[in-house]
């Protein structure tokens, strides 16, 4: 066997055992690049050499049961002399475990940066140190020392370490703006990729503002810049040696770099650094409203010319904007002086800003624009009362006392009066108001967007609608107009509201 043979070997029994590596085309936590500089300079030498001090290996430690069995890896059989041994011995060592209780120490590898030299403050993903027992911030001149948590925030995966550096003189870098970042610029990243501390990569910014559906902040820098399994959390830079983000996930159909690499933008991260620094947790602005997107047929229903914003679904009972500032069926699209281009955009800016700030919202309501001033929530308190705000009831109930059930057929529905006799047949909570739908017409225009029988219009073309008449009558209307499509307000059996449009023709 030769000895590409060997290391080619080696290096796949590795990657199989090292941890969870997903293997699908799909993005998995990984670790990403920094950018640098605009020009792509001959050598990035002096940059890299004024930077790697900052840049930390973190490896972590983790007692787990049930290891033993067929999901076991054991230590791979080397040949004697290969390069790869002493690394496998330290991977390995303590992953036997207790066999008399079925427990394992597992370890991890990953990356991290210093931002902070006096106070010994570390900045890395939250996936690398997640449920871990011992955490080490191993740095490049050999030294190791033991990391306590200062804070974690799994919406970003961005964790805050803290070290004593007990006269150990540490290097830090700070933080760019990642804004300033355009596709094509020079990026370097310098992580641990597969335990292989101090390793440089270079490449450049691929793309912007990507989702990859991680998290409710999705907003990634693509990078093509070399990043591995164990370059997670570490720095991505720029040619000006800052930090514009922190590499975090790959997709690779392999499990190794194929150049599609994602970082957290530095815009986003050293808010929730700052804030897990100062509190050692995170406190979001919260706007109290439940929104979806604005699609073609949504914006033309609503007299819009161009389909932007995010559609406000309903809004959460006990929230800042619960005073009828903020509506059910208004299009927010600016918000503290940032435009709002798609739906995603809006919780972004609102969990940037400050809790108790007072903002001015930009919203199209009824075809008209209108600028109203809102205080925000916190979020962290928001997500308590809107997850107890669900099959809420009030004494409410405008249909208990409705006359003999009517019905009508309108766009593929059959819907009728909402009284005692349907709101017990579909369970439909008693603070619902509006028009059933009792059926829908298969392979209809109701059918093909998604509307079930026990669903209740509330609203059409953001008017009131209580009698299957008041339907009819609203749906008239619209023709006469000559809409092509009805915007029609539905709420679920819980109350739930959202957005569909139908087509009238």
């Amino acid at each position: 066997m030769t000895s590409n043979t060997i290391l080619r070997a080696a290096r796949r029994t590795f990657i199989a055992g090292a941890a969870a590596l997903l293997v699908s085309a799909v993005a998995v936590p990984s670790f990403v690049t920094p950018t640098f500089a605009a020009d792509g300079p001959a050598s990035v030498a002096d940059l890299a050499q004024g930077l790697l001090g900052a840049v930390v290996n973190i490896s972590t430690s983790q007692t787990v049961k049930g290891t033993e069995g067929p999901g076991a890896v054991p230590m791979p059989q080397l040949p004697e002399g290969s390069p790869f041994q002493d690394f496998f011995d330290d991977f390995f060592k303590n992953r036997g475990g207790d066999k008399d209780n079925g427990a394992q120490k597992v370890q991890s590898l990953g990356s991290g940066f210093v931002i902070d030299a006096e106070q010994g403050i570390v900045v890395t993903n939250n996936h690398v140190i997640a449920d871990a027992d011992d955490i080490e911030v191993n740095f490049s001149d050999g030294v190791t020392l033991k990391a306590t948590l200062v804070g974690t925030d799994t919406k970003t995966d961005v964790a805050v370490l803290k070290v004593d550096p007990k006269g150990h003189k540490l290097t830090a870098v700070k933080f760019g703006d990642s804004t300033k970042m355009r596709v094509g610029d020079w990026v370097m990243a310098i992580g641990n990729p597969f335990g292989l501390g101090g390793t440089v990569t270079v490449g450049i910014v691929s793309a912007r503002n990507r989702d990859i559906n991680s998290g409710p902040y999705d907003d990634f820098i693509q990078t093509d810049a070399a990043i591995n399994r164990g370059n997670s959390g570490g720095p991505l830079f720029n040619s000006a040696g800052e930090v514009i983000g922190i590499n975090t996930a790959i997709i690779s159909p392999s499990g190794g770099s194929i150049g599609i690499g994602f970082s957290i933008p530095s815009q986003l991260a050293s808010g929730v650094v700052d804030q897990l620094r100062q509190f050692g947790e995170t406190r979001r602005g919260w706007l109290g409203v439940r929104i979806q997107p604005v699609t073609d047929d949504i914006a033309e229903s609503l007299g819009m010319a161009t389909a932007k914003g995010a559609l406000v679904a309903g809004v959460i009972k006990g929230g800042p904007v619960d005073n009828g500032t903020i509506q059910a069926g208004d299009v927010v699209i600016k918000f503290d002086g940032k435009d709002i281009h798609e739906m995603r955009d809006l919780p972004r800016v609102v969990a940037e800003s400050p809790v108790g700030k007072a903002v001015d919202v930009l919203i199209v309501r009824k075809g008209v624009e209108q600028t109203v001033k809102v205080t925000l929530g916190r979020l962290e308190d928001g997500e308590k009362l809107a997850s107890s705000e669900e099959g809420g009831k009030t004494d409410q109930d405008k249909g208990d006392k409705a006359p003999a059930v009517s019905t009508a057929s309108v766009l593929g529905m059959t819907v009728g009066e909402l009284n005692d006799e349907t709101r017990k047949k579909f369970s439909i909570a008693a603070d619902v108001s509006g028009v059933v739908i009792t059926d829908v017409a298969k392979d209809s225009a109701a059918a093909e967007r998604g509307i079930q029988p026990g669903e209740v219009i509330t609203e059409i073309a953001q008017e009131s609608v209580a009698t299957p008449k008041d339907v009819m009558d609203r749906i008239g209307a619209l023709k006469e107009q000559g809409r092509k499509n009805a915007l029609l307000m539905l709420a679920s059996k819980t109350g739930e509201l959202r957005f569909v449009t139908i087509r009238m023709d």
